[in-house]
């Protein structure tokens, strides 16, 4: 794994220096979008709805719409807000670990201690395991203000991020304002169905099998020759200093006007060697 940053976990006036990693990965299989009917790839543009230009990164600026006006925020606009001018990973508080809400937990990042000695790191890490504690903390990451839970995951200490609490929507459902009865022997049996499904859970137990089917669906498609080589889903281009993607259109009609034009010439020598029928005579 690579850290992805580098800071130090501060509470009090101990100092906790730390390497952060991403904690999970996508394992989905990578698909991207072509055109049926030649396999060439879809390119998606940034065109200027006024008129009609392909706009460069560089010239792209961010805007906020309020649905009558757009405010227009420049890179410099941007820059003027508060960032990562900290490395610091600040203990806010420390919480009964069943307050925090499953719901409101995000990403989630490993922390390595990043120091000579992992001494502080142990010492925050059996804190919190033996007083049941979850530490909240505040810090910045990509420029953007982050709240986060620190709690520990077998012997290492895991930053997962906290949805801010104006993002969790309110479950507003009239159904459940109604009175509903349950009666002792409904809940008796339900009691007993939880039981019979009852064990430990180990996640190794269960599989994505729509990725699988789908890798095994890819490799059996490559194993049959069912593919096309790579480089021909992307239109040629000009040099690098700024020349028009040709169109895929019209390098896929020359291709083929080459293709048939090369077996017109293969099959010539074979028509020539190919003696004519003789026309049969009538009797007059």
């Amino acid at each position: 794994m690579r850290s992805i940053w580098k800071g130090a976990l501060t509470f009090g006036l101990v100092n906790v220096p730390v390497k952060v990693y991403s904690a999970t990965e996508d394992h989905d299989v990578s698909l991207h979008q072509v055109h049926n009917k030649d396999g060439g790839r879809i390119r998606y543009q940034r065109i200027c709805e006024i008129d009609g230009e392909v706009v460069p990164y560089s010239d792209i600026d961010r805007a906020y719409d309020d649905g009558e006006q757009t405010v227009v925020l420049t890179k410099d606009d941007l820059a003027s807000l508060p960032s990562e001018r900290s490395r610091e990973i600040e203990v806010v508080e420390f919480v009964p670990s069943d307050q925090v809400d499953l719901l409101t937990l995000d990403k989630a990042y490993y922390l390595e201690p990043d120091s000579s000695s992992p001494k502080a790191y142990v010492l925050l890490r059996k804190t919190l395991e033996q007083t049941d504690r979850t530490a909240i903390v505040r810090f910045s990451l990509r420029q953007k203000t982050r709240l986060a839970a620190l709690r520990v995951r077998d012997d290492v200490l895991v930053l997962q991020t906290l949805l801010w609490a104006d993002e969790v929507r309110e479950a507003a459902f009239p159904a459940l304002d109604e009175d509903v009865r349950i009666s002792a022997k409904e809940l008796e049996m339900s009691a007993s169905l939880v039981d019979s499904f009852s064990k430990d859970f180990d996640p190794e137990e269960f599989t994505d099998e729509y990725q699988q089917e789908l890798r095994t669906l890819i490799d059996a498609k490559l194993e049959q020759g069912d593919a096309i080589d790579t480089d021909a889903t992307f239109g040629a281009q000009e040099d690098e200093d700024g020349g028009e993607v040709i169109d895929l259109m019209e390098a896929l009609r020359a291709s083929v006007e080459r293709t048939r034009a090369a077996r017109a010439e293969k099959d010539e020598p074979a028509k020539k060697k190919t003696p004519a029928k003789k026309k049969s005579s009538k009797a007059s």
